[in-house]
Parts: structure tokens; C-alpha cells; sequence
């Protein structure tokens, strides 16, 4: 079965409320026979009908906890929002210890791939090769977003893979050549925030194959990690990591902290899936100028706002940021093993990235214009509130859905209404004309 996308939907929690159709940012969710249904076309695995859903019947898709055992050697690649999630962490000796104890063989922080990620943005930027202003892909759902609404922005998209998957490559890179063991025999785990990560892995845009291996949800395995570090703490032990992150990957956890890593000024750093539409839309309309860097999070907050973290976001965001002062700031330009992957192809995408037609109504362009002018006819004769009570997240979708064959005009209560009206009406006639009669 081809994977489509890391949000399911349980159709037995589902009521039909249509709150998920109105949160939706591709409008990618209908309503229909009183269970959603998510239009796999158009999702980009943002999450927002998750949060949006109150009866819980939107399902986060990601690897089942106790699946470490397909592999002989296993590493972990822990998200840099996971350390805000426990109080009073004042290192990550004790959080590493617990990993291990949970039976992992090897950590590589996905902070240090953000810090290999900045010092590579950094050397790109010099070389004179740049479509400015370059778009980050740390955020999963950022390339998704572009290549189905801003297409004209795809050139400015960054050549470089996402933290986690060059945290992900360096990490099996590293292991295998200190182990003398072949890739094959290692497993590489994503501790996540948000279920596009596993999107990311099945179904992954600009390369063949994520070296992730699988995505932990990290509300799945949070009670389990502080059970650990509470023994941890108390035994005293602790194993180390052999590249521990400093100040700058530690706080690329929040939205800016990349952009502070790069040590540019001519940056956006926008969070918020809404936020980051109006935003690209003013780049693609060339409003916003003199910007080298567009570091965009479909999550309020950055990472630490993950539809699948256990803490608040503000109290997230506080505790990444204590904890990333307390490290050291390495100097990027001269950290070994920073500059040893920086010019490695390794952290690249190696394919191009593709528009994806979400608005594409037939094979036929002859066909496709009847249907478009057939659409806009429909769209002008309904009543424009955009109410979602219909099924469809707007008027527009709805005539869409029409000429698609998916809904009928009748799926308007307000049509339906008037429809209703004039039938009430024939028959209070007719009943009168009888009456007469």
C-alpha cells in the first residue's frame, strides 16, 4: 500500500463537526455522509486538523514504541525540543543515560545536524550560487507547502537536507565506521514533535530514501524517559555522547534559532502554517526584498509548539532557551566535525523538487475548461459565507466538489433552504387550486 500521509482518521470518534475543514490551510478535508475525509492530494501533513479536532478522531501515524527490534545496532536521534520537555534540566547527561537505557546503542543530536545545516547555509550563501531568499527545509511541512501553493518558489528552496536527516546520515556514517559495521545493520530513530517527520521517511520529497528508519511521537515515549532518569539519577552513571550539540543546535528548538546559527541579518523567521503562507505569498509576489534567509515553522513557536510534545509551548520555549545558554557557543566555521560534512554531498537533496497539481480538474484541457467555467458559474451562484456547513471548506471547493462529481448543489443548506421554500410554496398552491376546485 503507497503511503499518503501521517494523519488518519478514526470514523469511529469522527461527528462530522467540520471543525477540522475550517483549520485546514490546502483545504484538504470534506465532510461527507457526516465523516471527515482527508483528500490525500492536497495534505501536506501540517497537523492542524489535530489540534483542531475536539473529539480526538484525527490519529498521528508514527512507529509503535516497542519497534526496536528490526535492526541489530539502534541510534537515536533525539529532537532539540526534547530536552525542553523535563523540569529542572540543567545538562542532558541524565536524559542521554536514559536513551541508552531505553536500548538504543548510539545518540546523535539532531541539534548537531541543525549546526552542520547552519555552517552549510552559511558557506552557500559566500558561493555565489543562491536564489535568495533561500527557504529552509528543517520544517518538514515547509517543502510540501511550496510545492503545492508556491510553485514559483521552488528554485528557492534550500539544496541542503532537514537537520534530522543529516543528523540521520552523519549518525550511521559515524557509527558504522567506529563499529566496523554495515549500514544495513543499523536502525536510525527520530524522536518527533510532529507526525510529518513520518511523511517525511515513507514518503520523503528531493531524495530516494530518508536514512530515518522511523519516528517515535515524543508524547508516546516521555513517561517512559523520565521513569529512566529518575534511575539514572540515582545510580550515577552516565555514558556519553561522542558529538554533543552546543548553544547554537540547542536553540534551533525555536523558531529563529537556525537563522541565529547562520549569523545572518537578513533573515525572516516565521511560525505559524498561516503566518508562513502570507509570508511566502509576499516573497512570491516580491514584496519582501533584501532577505537571505526564510526560516519558516508550520508550528507556533518553532519545534517546541509539535502537536505531539507533552509541555506547554511557552514553558518549552523558557527552558530550551536556559538551556542552550548554559552550552557553549562553538565557533561553527572551525568545529571539526562541523567542516567535515559541510561540503559533503551528503547533506544534500540529490532530487529535484516537483509542483504538485492539486487543482488539476481533467487530463482533457478542452474538458478541464468546460469544468472550470462550469465551476466559476456554480461558485457566483452560491452565497459566498464560506460556512463549511456543506461539507466543504468554502463555496469555491464546494462548486469544485460539484463539477467533480463529489457533492451536489443541494449540499448547501442555504440552497437546500430556498429550494425547500419553493416546494413549500407549489404545494400551498396546489393545495389552494384544489381547494377551489
Amino acid at each position: 500500500m503507497l503511503y499518503k500521509h501521517s494523519v488518519r482518521i478514526d470514523r469511529r470518534k469522527c461527528m462530522g463537526c467540520t471543525n477540522c475543514i475550517k483549520s485546514c490551510p490546502t483545504e484538504a478535508i470534506r465532510v461527507q455522509r457526516g465523516k471527515a475525509k482527508i483528500l490525500d492530494e492536497r495534505c501536506i501533513d501540517c497537523g492542524e486538523c489535530l489540534r483542531a479536532c475536539p473529539h480526538h478522531a484525527m490519529i498521528a501515524v508514527t512507529t509503535p514504541v516497542n519497534g526496536l527490534n528490526l535492526f541489530k545496532y539502534n541510534i537515536v536521534i533525539p529532537c532539540a525540543s526534547l530536552y525542553s520537555q523535563f523540569e529542572d534540566l540543567e545538562d542532558c547527561g541524565n536524559l542521554f543515560e536514559a536513551l541508552y537505557e531505553f536500548g538504543f546503542d548510539a545518540i546523535y543530536e539532531e541539534a548537531r545536524g541543525a549546526e552542520i545545516e547552519a555552517e552549510a547555509l552559511r558557506t552557500y550563501f559566500r558561493s555565489g550560487e543562491a536564489n535568495f531568499p533561500v527557504i529552509s527545509c528543517n520544517c518538514p511541512v515547509i517543502p510540501r507547502l511550496v510545492t503545492t501553493l508556491f510553485p514559483n518558489l521552488i528554485d528557492n528552496l534550500s539544496p541542503f537536507v532537514s537537520a534530522t536527516e543529516i543528523a540521520a546520515r552523519v549518525a550511521k556514517e559515524e557509527f558504522c565506521a567506529l563499529m566496523n559495521v554495515e549500514k544495513e545493520s543499523v536502525g536510525c530513530y527520530y524522536i518527533a514533535p510532529c507526525a510529518a517527520r513520518m511523511t517525511n521517511i515513507k514518503s520523503p520529497l528531493g531524495i530516494d530514501k530518508s536514512e530515518v528508519d522511523g519516528v517515535f511521537a515524543m508524547r508516546d515515549i516521555y513517561a517512559k524517559l523520565m521513569e529512566l532518569m529518575g534511575k539514572s539519577k540515582s545510580s550515577g552513571s552516565r555514558r556519553s555522547v561522542p558529538f554533543p550539540a552546543g548553544a547554537y543546535g540547542l536553540g534551533t528548538a525555536v523558531i529563529g534559532g537556525l537563522s541565529a546559527a547562520v549569523g545572518t541579518k537578513h533573515y525572516l523567521a516565521v511560525d505559524g502554517i498561516y503566518n508562513v503562507m502570507q509570508c511566502l505569498e509576499e516573497i512570491d509576489n516580491e514584496r519582501l526584498k533584501n532577505l537571505k534567509l526564510v526560516e519558516a515553522s508550520a508550528c507556533f513557536g518553532g519545534c517546541v509548539g509539535g502537536p505531539l510534545l507533552f509541555e506547554n509551548q511557552f514553558v518549552a520555549k523558557n527552558r530550551n532557551r536556559r538551556l542552550a545558554n548554559s552550552q557553549p557557543r562553538t565557533d561553527l566555521e572551525r568545529d571539526e566535525h562541523v567542516l567535515k560534512y559541510v561540503h559533503s554531498p551528503l547533506i544534500r537533496y540529490n532530487k529535484p523538487f516537483e509542483p504538485r497539481s492539486i487543482m488539476k480538474l481533467s487530463d482533457d484541457v478542452g474538458e478541464a475548461m468546460r469544468m472550470m467555467e462550469r465551476m466559476e458559474r456554480i461558485s457566483k451562484d452560491l452565497p459566498g459565507l464560506d460556512c463549511g456547513s456543506c461539507g466543504s471548506p468554502s463555496c469555491r471547493t464546494l462548486a469544485e466538489d460539484i463539477v467533480r462529481g463529489q457533492a451536489v448543489e443541494m449540499d448547501c443548506i442555504f440552497k437546500l433552504r430556498d429550494k425547500l421554500r419553493i416546494l413549500a410554496q407549489e404545494m400551498a398552491d396546489l393545495a389552494s387550486a384544489e381547494k377551489r376546485g
